[in-house]
């Protein structure tokens, strides 16, 4: 019995097989995390050989790190840059960025950090992340060791508001930003709040 040929991989423009090999390493890293996650586990998501694969990137790091950078490209097409602080246009972009790019959300802002190559990465970005929103925050929160603290809780919060939104099964998506900023309300109104929890006085 004659052995089956295998089908051969169609060839693409080389810019247009990059983005499809990002785009099954996002999905293959989301699933299973770095460490997990060989060549050949994310050469099959792509359809395309490991041979093909080393074409585009040297290593699984290099791999990684593109498909977090590539995540990073959609984030500041979606996240306006904020003038202030940390806005309400912030939320809708966030929440634009996991609706179009589930797999990279959750790679950046779970996974990431968890992985010891790229903890360093995170950080840095929460830290950035966590600097815009004590420039609003502080403006609220006179109390600075307070308005620190909810500067470091409120872009956490957003985040995992959104995953879990995103788990949820995306329910109301057109109020899920109101209601992530009523959780980031919520954090901002703690922090002002005096001792005995009573909050400051509206004008």
């Amino acid at each position: 019995m004659a052995e089956a040929r295998a089908e051969p991989v169609r060839r693409l423009p080389r810019a247009q097989r990059r983005e499809q090999i990002l785009a099954a390493a996002t999905t293959a890293f989301a699933r299973n995390g770095f460490a997990a996650t060989g060549l050949d586990d994310i050469a099959a998501e792509a359809g395309i050989t490991r041979v093909i694969l080393y074409r585009h990137f040297d290593s699984k790091t290099d791999l990684y790190q593109a498909v977090l950078d590539r995540f990073c490209a959609v984030m500041s097409d979606l996240v306006a840059e904020p003038v202030g602080g940390f806005t309400d246009a912030s939320i809708d972009g966030l929440l634009k960025a996991a609706i179009a790019e589930p797999d990279g959300f959750r790679l950046l802002f779970v996974h990431a950090a968890r992985e010891p190559e790229f903890k360093a990465l995170a950080d840095r970005f929460h830290a950035q992340v966590t600097e815009i929103a004590h420039t609003q925050i502080s403006q609220v929160v006179t109390d600075p060791a307070w308005a620190r603290w909810a500067a470091q809780l409120a872009p956490t919060v957003a985040v995992e508001a959104i995953i879990a939104w995103r788990d949820a099964g995306q329910p109301d998506p057109d109020l899920a930003a109101d209601r992530i900023r009523h959780v980031i309300t919520g954090v901002i109104t703690a922090a002002a709040a005096d001792g005995l929890g009573h909050l400051p006085p509206t004008a």
